[in-house]
Order: C-alpha cells, then sequence, then structure tokens
C-alpha cells in the first residue's frame, strides 16, 4: 500500500470514528410521573413526540399512594397495557424497606430513591423540597448529616438508581460548590460505586453538577436521564442533553434496566 493510499484511509478511519463518538443516541428518562394533567395517554404521546422513551415511576412508601404489596400488583397489572414503558419503584421516606416484601419490590423493572426524606438526630421528618419541613440549625451539620445518610442509602438500601442527586433544600441551593465540597462528592460517589448504583441527571433541578459528573464517570459509575416532573409542564431532557455533551458522556456511561413485562419475567 502506498503511503498516500494509507494516510487517506487513515484520515477516514479517525473522521468516521469521531462522527460514531459524536452520534446522539436514544435517550430514556426514567423518572417521569403520572401527575397533574399528565395522564398515560399523555405520556405516550409527548414520549413520542420528542422522541424519548419513558420509566413511569409510582411513589411507594408511608402515607403515599402504593403503601401495600397488594397495590403493587395493581400498578404492575395496569402497566401491562404499556409494555412500551418501564415501571419504577420510586421507594420513599427511609421506612420503605420493611413495608414492602422483595418479592414486590421486584415486579418492578428498577427501584430507585434520594436523600429528600429522612428523620434527623433530633427525631425530627424532614422533606427537603418543603421549606416548612426542612430543620437546619446549623448548616454545616446538616449538610454532614445529608451525607452521611445519602451514603447508608446508598450502601443499605436495595435499589438500582440514586436520583435527585446532591439536591439541596432552598435556602442553601444557590450555594451548591460551598456546601459540596470535594470530599463530601468523593463519599457519596464512592459509595456509589461500592454498592453499583446508578447516578441520576435530574433535568428538574439540573443536578448534579458537570464536575460531579465528570468525577463520577472518572470513578466508573454509570448514569441515567431523569425529570421528576410534578405536572404535565416538561420536555426535552435538556439538561441530561446539555451534561452528556459537556462530560463527553456515551451511550455505554447509560443503565437502562430490563423491562420485566416485555421478557416474559412478569
Amino acid at each position: 500500500m502506498n503511503r498516500k493510499l494509507y494516510l487517506l484511509l487513515l484520515l477516514y478511519f479517525v473522521i468516521s470514528t469521531h462522527c460514531r463518538r459524536d452520534e446522539p443516541f436514544p435517550v430514556t428518562d426514567l423518572h417521569i410521573h403520572l401527575k397533574g394533567n399528565f395522564g398515560m395517554e399523555d405520556a405516550i404521546a409527548k414520549s413520542q413526540a420528542e422522541n424519548i422513551s419513558y420509566g413511569i415511576a409510582f411513589n411507594c412508601g408511608l402515607k403515599f399512594p402504593v403503601h401495600s404489596d397488594s397495590q403493587i400488583d395493581s400498578v404492575i397489572t395496569m402497566m401491562k397495557d404499556y409494555p412500551q414503558f418501564y415501571a419504577a419503584m420510586q421507594a420513599e421516606g427511609r421506612e420503605w424497606v420493611n413495608i414492602f416484601s422483595r418479592e414486590s419490590i421486584n415486579k418492578f423493572d428498577y427501584v430507585f430513591t434520594d436523600a429528600m426524606t429522612f428523620t434527623d438526630a433530633k427525631g425530627r421528618r424532614n422533606r427537603l423540597w418543603l421549606k416548612e419541613e426542612t430543620w437546619i440549625d446549623d448548616e454545616e451539620e446538616f449538610m454532614d448529616y445529608l451525607v452521611s445518610t445519602t451514603v447508608n442509602i446508598l450502601l443499605e438500601e436495595p435499589i438500582d438508581i440514586y436520583v435527585n442527586p446532591t439536591f439541596l433544600p432552598a435556602q442553601m441551593a444557590g450555594r451548591y460548590n460551598e456546601f459540596w465540597t470535594a470530599e463530601r462528592t468523593d463519599r457519596v460517589i464512592q459509595a456509589a460505586r461500592a454498592a453499583n448504583i446508578a447516578i441520576e441527571i435530574n433535568n428538574r433541578y439540573r443536578i448534579p453538577s458537570a464536575d460531579f459528573i465528570k468525577k463520577a464517570k472518572k470513578a466508573g459509575l454509570k448514569f441515567t436521564v431523569g425529570t421528576n416532573n410534578a405536572d404535565e409542564n416538561f420536555s426535552g431532557a435538556e439538561y441530561a442533553l446539555e451534561m452528556i455533551k459537556k462530560c463527553r458522556l456515551t451511550r455505554d456511561d447509560f443503565y437502562l434496566p430490563v423491562n420485566k413485562r416485555l421478557n416474559g419475567q412478569i
């Protein structure tokens, strides 16, 4: 082979490889709720219009719509009519592991939770998205407790995905980098790595940060795309797509569950 032809072939290989890496890949949003005016038929239409696959999540836990094994059976029966969607358990609070049997939990395609609900050292139940139910006596102590809670969740609860990652209550959210120090970030990433848990890139709250994602990628973690919509007013997985490009994520960096209804497991 002459030198000119060899160089042309090499150039073609480099360009084609680069193009394949930059090709967009199908996005699956694994954190979609049927809430507000957003029902199943709306989910079908929106998923098709935006070319984004969905995982439909059901809130399961103490004082939530699904709070018993028998209700899980009803959810899975309903989801059998919509095999194009994954079926997700959103495990709420820290009590959920004692409410549902492992057999019922395993009927979902995947399970996720967050650290937005917990009981603090003084016995106060915190729900971090509600200002009136968030107790912060000292911000640094609160942050350390939140990180320790997160690590315990990752290491002890039987989940596949950790969602709403690095969420902060309203009074602290504007100082994200001040509270999410390298040490705290590393603790969460290492716990997720030890437990083989994927990290959600959340469109609603635009978290975690690009720095967190790059660190997590370097540590070998997988990611998911999630919105956690409150109603029908959402679109396009914009933040996740922004982070995919900025952090140079590929299809191989993402976790996808098995659809148990499609492959005959349920």
